[in-house]
């Protein structure tokens, strides 16, 4: 597995060895050690998967506050999408920075989200599947958003979203306290 730094502190994307033959294909997606290895303390409490039928669809911003902050590993599945992740850690280097990057099924790349950071998406084809690995369990009084078009952070979506739940669209720009 390579691990490569992303711009938000502790966020990694992890491109898997990947083992061939006549049957197809094999790849480690996850092992404590190997991510331990590379300063990453997880340990899985939940897996959650969103399908998202539609090219279009956007979920987030989405986090937890402590003591439920959770760290996440998302896989693609199938399709592809525009992944956003704003760091909201007070004493982060990268405080109230954000990253974009696209994640698409083919590559079989994860991206390591560290607690703390608000993360959203945007799919950019029909069908999209999307695998999460969750250091933590869901608190819904922990959980928290931030409206997806903030003009705080100005994210530039490769395009408008066409679908959108009421409480994604609903949640209220960033405040800093």
């Amino acid at each position: 597995m390579n691990f490569e730094k992303m711009t938000i502190s502790d966020s990694f994307l992890i491109t898997p060895d990947l083992f061939k033959d006549e049957r197809g294909v094999f790849r480690r997606h996850f092992c404590q050690n190997i991510f331990k290895e590379h300063g990453i303390e997880f340990d899985v409490k939940q897996t959650n998967v969103s399908e998202n039928l539609k090219k279009g669809t956007l979920r987030g911003f989405h986090y937890q506050s402590e003591p439920y902050g959770e760290d996440k590993i998302i896989t693609i599945m199938s399709g592809s999408l525009f992944n956003v992740m704003i760091d909201l850690r007070p004493s982060s280097a990268t405080y109230l920075k954000h990253f974009t990057i696209e994640l698409k099924s083919e590559n079989r790349e994860a991206l390591v989200i560290p607690k703390g950071c608000a993360n959203a998406f945007l799919t950019l084809e029909d069908n999209t599947v999307v695998f999460y690995l969750m250091s933590n369990f869901f608190s819904s009084e922990n959980y928290f958003g931030i409206k997806y078009n903030d003009p705080y952070f100005n994210v530039q979506w490769p395009f408008e979203p066409s679908f959108i739940s009421d409480k994604d669209n609903n949640f209220v720009n960033f405040k800093i306290l």
